[in-house]
């Protein structure tokens, strides 16, 4: 096959047969409950003043940690730029998923965080006024 309008052509294209085979007999990967995941790689997330709480997975942001969770807080963009889901962290300690998240260096020395793409390093408290429980 060869379609020279696309610019792509078949020919060009080779890929390992143990590749291919390895895709097609891949086992997708059993996700677990959050009671059931490793205590020891989680952090309890207290959010205020609602008092929800949830626990955040050290690999994924805290925003998505929240919605496993069926808490709904502010975001629109989930890649740091946007600032929707400006919060501010009361305690504990996170790190960023991206090198420049839409902070300013006073807001992070204020301890505004942006969820969308912070990880927690450990036990956080958020002040989050308008983040709701979706159950």
């Amino acid at each position: 096959m060869h379609d020279e309008s696309a610019g792509f052509s078949s020919e060009n294209c080779h890929f390992p047969l143990n590749a291919l085979q390895d895709i097609a007999t891949a086992k997708p990967t059993k996700l677990m409950p959050m009671d059931e995941q490793d205590p020891e790689n989680a952090y309890k997330v207290l959010i205020l003043p609602s008092g929800l709480e949830f626990i955040a997975q050290p690999t994924l942001s805290l925003l998505v940690s929240a919605q496993q969770a069926q808490i709904r807080m502010p975001s629109s963009c989930r890649n740091g730029t946007c600032r929707t889901c400006l919060c501010v962290l009361k305690s504990g300690q996170i790190r960023y998923q991206i090198d420049w998240p839409g902070l300013t260096r006073e807001e992070k020395t204020e301890g505004y965080l942006l969820p969308c793409v912070a990880v927690a390093e450990s036990d956080l408290v958020l002040d989050v006024p308008d983040a709701i429980s979706l159950k």
